[in-house]
């Protein structure tokens, strides 16, 4: 690397991306565009965008479809600029731990942590002076509360607890940036998908509607998935309750290698991919008309002005196609309305019985649910998972109090200072404390006094 180069990025570049102000601005941008990831639905269509982000008017004034996919607001967490964000976040925490937090650790060096002269002593704020200490008293002393001592020459000692609190902003540090790698890596590397599949079929994952550029090792290709059974619970009242699907992994040859029904928040998880429940629909129903082979004819969604659900199908009752009636189903729950060609309800019908209708027996045997699965693939939520362990155990160990003394033996005198990063008031009485275990005749009250008010 030439000499200015690597003179503008030890002197410029360096302590820019260590500058705090930079890495809360960035944090603070970041957290903005993960809330507008998180109002703007993501990885819908392009018609769903123009139906509820018109142009005229545009949302807030200026936020309109053309605004928002232009933007690539309809997939935040895989923009380039997003994850470029995430990169600069991620270099301003690795220049501050380096910087800052890694240079810190030189106070735990033996070499560095040793007083040789008194008047280092009286820069300290947790200082005194003792006629007739004894060095090898006190390390005894400070052994017994736990404090880790080192020794020079005889006269010199330093010891400290609590190391951990030091620490622990490191691993503060590591762990974001772990979590940072965490969600970059599964932005790259993963998809999301949606299907919906009639009960007693079966698929593979073909809707994929939001992928990263390193997902293909990641969508299934050599097994598949079967809905051996898809059914709701209905409250009294008429209300879905809960949604299940029966679901069957099946490999290559067909054979069944893991089973589980699944409902809202109870997922099924094979090869790091997350199979959801999320929606339902009605695909069809299974008649009969008189002596006829049963026929399973798909039911069609009807839109409502009041926003309910319905789904529909037109059943001949000639075999020229020339008359008909319409079945109209609001649920699972086994009832059908059927009507005429004129739109005139005539008659309701249930699962497994008959109608008479245009001089036909009519016979319902199934309504055929379909179950909405949402279909999902993070590669890198166990590293993100990682991350959140390691910052919880970061934050613990900050709060440890790192506690710090010194002593010089200088003939008959014996100088000890001490200090912390927290908790002083605990840490002045358990230095008192100390003293008054090493006092001598020699020791006033004024030097005790010196201590705690200095």
């Amino acid at each position: 690397m030439p000499a200015a180069l690597k003179r503008y990025f030890k002197k410029e570049l360096i302590p820019l991306l260590a500058d705090l102000r930079l890495a809360i601005v960035l944090l603070l941008v970041i957290a903005v565009f993960s809330i507008l990831g998180t109002v703007i639905e993501q990885g819908q269509s392009l018609a769903f965008y123009q139906q509820n982000y018109p142009e005229d008017p545009a949302l807030f004034g200026f936020l309109s479809w053309k605004v928002l996919l232009t933007a690539g607001l309809d997939h935040v967490y895989r923009t380039w600029w997003y994850l470029s964000l995430l990169i600069l976040f991620g270099g301003s925490l690795t220049a501050c731990t380096f910087t800052r937090q890694i240079t810190a650790l030189r106070w735990f060096s033996r070499t560095w942590n040793f007083y040789s002269k008194p008047r280092q002593f009286e820069k300290m704020a947790l200082s005194t002076e003792l006629s007739g200490g004894n060095l090898d008293h006190l390390t005894q002393l400070l052994e017994e509360k736990r404090y880790k001592t080192f020794h020079k020459d005889g006269t010199m000692l330093y010891a400290h607890k609590g190391l951990a609190g030091r620490i622990g902003p490191i691993v503060v540090h590591a762990s974001m940036l772990i979590i940072l790698l965490g969600a970059m890596y599964g932005a790259m590397t993963g998809f999301f998908a949606q299907e919906m599949v009639p009960s007693g079929n079966t698929f593979t994952v073909q809707n994929i509607f939001d992928a990263g550029p390193w997902a293909a090792p990641q969508i299934p290709k050599d097994w598949s998935v079967k809905v051996n059974r898809f059914w709701i619970d209905y409250s009294p009242e008429g209300r879905v309750d809960q949604f299940y699907s029966d679901l069957s992994v099946l490999n290559e040859q067909g054979k069944e290698v893991k089973r589980k029904t699944v409902w809202v928040n109870q997922p099924l998880r094979y090869r790091n991919v997350t199979m959801y429940q999320a929606d339902w629909s009605i695909a069809g129903v299974r008649v009969k008309v008189n002596n006829s082979p049963i026929l399973q004819l798909p039911m069609a969604p009807i839109e409502t002005e009041e926003g309910g659900k319905l789904w529909g199908t037109w059943v001949p009752t000639k075999t020229d196609m020339s008359t008909g009636v319409s079945l109209i189903a609001q649920d699972l729950q086994g009832t059908l309305l059927v009507y005429n060609d004129q739109g005139v309800l005539i008659s309701t019908v249930r699962e497994g019985t008959s109608v008479e209708v245009n001089d036909v027996t009519l016979s319902v045997a199934e309504i055929v649910g379909s179950t909405g699965l949402q279909i999902k693939s993070d590669p890198g939520v166990p590293i993100v998972y990682l991350g959140f362990g390691l910052l919880m155990l970061g934050v613990v160990m900050s709060y440890i109090s790192h506690s710090q003394i010194w002593a010089l033996q200088d003939g008959e005198q014996l100088y000890i200072g001490g200090r912390t990063n927290r908790a002083q008031v605990v840490f002045e009485r358990e230095l008192v404390a100390l003293l008054d275990s090493l006092s001598t005749p020699q020791l006033t009250t004024e030097h005790t006094k010196d201590l705690v008010t200095s």
